[in-house]
């Protein structure tokens, strides 16, 4: 199976075309104001109308107010909902959109519980834990944690780079890879080479896998 890549935290046009033209599966815009790569709702919905056909428009929030999330749905092109807080499996379901529900892994985090709670979820992205910080950090988590049984499909976060990305299809296996500060030149600035010899990467892993 192949696995997707989606890079997160676009705030620039330009970018975000060329990621589209390295052939990247999905792209994240983030509506979270404490981070750096947040977007406004104008900048956002400028990005999403430049992209291609077959490229998908995720937009994340962090314990948001649904009146907001409402808003960007209403003036935004956007295919998934990322939930990266606190957020309960009735609130994610609010929208009557696809969603994602990202877990911030530790020690004792029971994924087979996860799966129960956000069963209709198109996934869930496994991420770093910080406390106090929703990602973003650069920082990766044992994957040892994710178990091998999943039942919804997995998507990895966490210090991905260029240099570790086949490495991390080949351990995890997992449905994609999410990357942010690992293909950038500055916080939300994406880098075009790094973006490159990522998605180069995680296909060269599975041609090697297969």
């Amino acid at each position: 199976m192949r696995t997707r890549v989606k890079i997160c935290g676009f705030i620039r046009v330009e970018d975000a075309l060329r990621a589209a033209e390295l052939g990247v599966d999905a792209i994240g815009l983030v509506f979270y104001p404490p981070s750096p790569r947040n977007v406004d709702i104008e900048q956002a919905a400028r990005i999403s109308r430049a992209l291609p056909a077959f490229v998908s428009v995720v937009a994340l929030f962090v314990d948001a107010e649904p009146t907001l999330i409402r808003d960007v749905l209403n003036k935004v092109r956007v295919d998934c909902l990322q939930f990266h807080g606190d957020e309960t499996p009735e609130s994610c379901r609010l929208y009557d959109k696809t969603y994602i529900k990202a877990i911030r892994m530790r020690a004792d985090t029971n994924i087979a519980a996860l799966e129960q709670q956000y069963h209709d979820a198109a996934g869930l992205l496994l991420d770093a834990y910080h406390p106090g910080v929703q990602g973003g950090t650069g920082s990766g988590f044992d994957w040892d944690l994710i178990p091998k049984d999943c039942r919804l499909p997995i998507i990895l976060a966490g210090g991905l780079t260029p240099d570790n990305a086949e490495e991390a299809v080949k351990a995890v296996k997992p449905y994609a890879l999410d990357v942010s500060s690992g293909v950038e030149a500055g916080k939300g600035i994406k880098d075009a080479e790094k973006m490159a010899a990522f998605i180069r990467k995680t296909n060269q892993a599975i041609e090697n896998y297969d």
